[in-house]
């Protein structure tokens, strides 16, 4: 029995932490500097939104994290993507730019993660009230039944940042495949003996939202076990 405990938990990790892990490793893989690329990240992020006719998106540095912000309508990328000469800068910049795309031509995915993102903030600012509350309930109301349904409540706000990344999955795989490998491989961008090694950064970038929403679930789960 403990054995069998001990390699559930290990499951469990890995089922977790695989993917982060897995992500990270194909990033550094490919982020060897070469010589032989034109430009850095931002010089191809650049130049693919005006061909995009995204002019008027603007590029910059970051230490927040690669990612697209449609509210200032500006690609930001981490300092070794920016300033990066490797398979790696490159395949993130076309992803990101792929999420401008993805803005421009009103894409019902992106728009809806938009949505979702300014609600769930608003909707956790609630489920931490409802939680930090929810002693006080119990104390001067003396109702379990009032607390319990107001932590059940709490919860479910809790399960929008797992629903808002279920939906962002299929649109971080259509910035990479849909929008940005074509680009890369047609348009000259890569040698063509480096696709399949931007297609590896590439398919990481999209996975890293999986990640992201099997550590919501296990938060959501920590969170059930404590008030059980």
């Amino acid at each position: 029995m403990p054995f069998l405990i001990l390699l559930g938990v290990a499951a469990l990790v890995a089922l977790i932490f695989g993917p982060q892990w897995w992500v990270k490793a194909q990033m550094r893989r490919h982020g060897t500097e070469r010589e032989d690329f034109p430009g850095t990240g931002s010089e191809l992020a650049e130049h693919l939104l005006e061909q995009a006719g995204l002019s008027d998106v603007k590029v910059e540095r970051t230490d927040a994290g690669d990612h697209y912000d449609p509210i200032d309508r500006v690609v930001r990328l981490s300092p070794d993507v920016h300033d990066g000469r490797s398979v790696t800068a490159v395949a993130v910049a076309a992803h990101e730019v792929g999420h401008a795309v993805q803005h421009r031509d009103g894409d019902s995915l992106f728009l809806a993660r938009i949505r979702m993102a300014e609600a769930a903030q608003k909707l956790e600012i609630g489920a931490a009230i409802l939680f930090a509350t929810a002693p006080l309930v119990l104390a001067f109301v003396r109702s379990p039944a009032i607390a319990v349904l107001q932590i059940a409540v709490a919860l479910l706000l809790l399960g929008s940042r797992l629903a808002m990344h279920l939906v962002t999955l299929p649109m971080e795989f259509d910035a990479s495949f849909g929008k940005a490998l074509p680009v890369l491989s047609k348009g000259g961008y890569l040698h063509e003996n480096d696709v399949p090694a931007a297609r590896s950064v590439l398919r990481a970038a999209a996975l890293t939202y999986v990640a992201s929403a099997l550590v919501t679930l296990l938060d959501l789960t920590r969170i059930i076990r404590v008030l059980r």
